[in-house]
């Protein structure tokens, strides 16, 4: 049975940098930061004090006031980042075709916030007084289950759970299902809230953070000066329906996706193998599925998390793949401007590959000023570069070894 060809018709986002595609795009295009000091926790507490946040969100502008009072802000913003993608989509779910709608939004930690504030009110007040909403306002898949509940949306529900990947492997998952047939539409993506006093000490311990003190120079991804990511929240949806489907139903299609590559380091719990060995797998598997080449790629959105290991790593992971042509593409992290939003990463950096494809322009890697002699490729330093862009690739690399990289191109029929 011949594959189907799986298309992207609809985006949406709520990230640091805006809370639609509209607005998050354009401030990437001028080199915008959404990095500022955190305030979700007291800076004065922790050795880190930046982050990058959601602002003026008001979950009521896409749901009832009810609903949002029984969802963690990680759920709230996968539910209205998926209804701005299923607008965009023009995609009318009804029962005509519920069954053949799926969902498939990851998340790496879930609802951090619920957590922290039903477990002082358990050491505080007792267990009685913990909300009988605390446990599915918490856990990681009631995204999925929600966005599925808020949109009838029948087919497939899931939720991958490999902590910065999750995204990168949700839309992949996602990609799947469309194209085995198991659904002709699919909400995907990732969505993450975890600015809280537990992951914020957590990281911190971990000496994962950025403790530089200028909000906007923080986060810089393959500078010499990097000395740890930027933690940021937020959510990116897309809508993968088949190629059938699409030009029947006359919609806008961005572009296609038509390669999804995933690996296991099987090396450590936190640092990436030596060399980047599981990234690069990730990445050929990618490039083998969508039936392209190294030098067909013209750029690549590196994970790029402005940590010492990952951005040296992933440069060697990038040369081991692509080989000379390594040094023709660009990379780029836009990790740079929105902060790290951990499961949510792999979401809104596909919204932003795909945007890339659209306008024939890669997006900067900002704060770039010291070259490192280990990071030695092309990052697109500090101002987008209108370039043809056909195929991306897009990385995601998680905690516990997980490796993802996703193929997009240029739709041609």
């Amino acid at each position: 049975m011949d594959e189907r060809r799986v298309v992207i018709t609809g985006l949406g986002a709520v990230t640091p940098l805006g809370n639609n595609v509209e607005t998050m795009w354009g401030n990437i295009l001028e080199g915008k930061s959404g990095v500022d000091f955190v305030t979700r926790v007291n800076k004065d507490d922790f050795p880190a004090k930046v982050a990058a946040e959601v602002k003026d969100f008001d979950p009521t502008d896409f749901m009832e006031k009810k609903d949002a009072r029984k969802m963690d802000p990680f759920t709230q913003y996968a539910v209205a980042a998926a209804k701005m993608a299923v607008e965009d989509a023009k995609l009318t779910i009804d029962e005509s075709n519920a069954n053949r709608v799926g969902v498939w939004i990851g998340s790496g930690i879930g609802g951090m916030k619920t957590w922290e504030e039903q477990h002082t009110k358990l050491l505080e007040k007792g267990p009685k007084r913990v909300s009988p909403f605390f446990v599915p306002m918490m856990i990681p898949d009631m995204a999925a289950g929600q966005v599925s509940i808020q949109l009838g949306a029948k087919g497939i529900n899931s939720c991958s759970v490999t902590a910065c990947a999750s995204g990168a492997n949700s839309i992949g998952d996602a990609f799947k299902a469309v194209q085995r047939g198991d659904v002709d539409y699919i909400i995907a993506g990732g969505t993450e809230a975890p600015i809280s006093n537990m992951a914020f000490a957590g990281f911190s311990s971990a000496k994962a953070l950025s403790l530089n003190e200028d909000p906007q120079k923080a986060s810089r991804p393959f500078d010499k000066n990097r000395d740890g990511f930027v933690m940021g929240e937020g959510s990116g949806i897309l809508i993968l329906e088949t190629l059938e489907s699409a030009l029947e139903r006359g919609v806008h299609i961005y572009g296609e996706i038509a390669g999804y590559g995933a690996t296991g380091d099987a090396y450590h719990i936190t640092a990436p193998a030596e060399n980047g060995e599981g990234a690069a797998r990730a990445m050929q598997h990618a490039l083998d599925d969508a039936g392209v080449t190294p030098e067909d790629v013209d750029y690549i959105n590196a994970h790029g998390t402005s940590t010492a290991l990952n951005d040296k790593f992933e440069t060697t992971a990038i040369k081991t793949v692509f080989g000379e042509h390594a040094y023709k593409l660009a990379v780029s992290s836009t990790k740079s401007m929105t902060g790290h939003l951990l499961g949510a990463a792999g979401g809104v950096e596909a919204v932003i590959s795909i945007k890339a494809i659209e306008d024939s322009v890669v997006p900067a890697t900002t704060n770039y000023e010291t070259p490192d002699e280990d990071c030695d490729l092309d990052y697109v330093p500090n101002e987008a570069r209108k370039q043809d862009v056909d195929v991306v690739v897009s990385n995601s690399l998680g905690f516990g070894g997980h490796n993802v990289a996703l193929v997009f191109k240029k739709y041609k029929k």
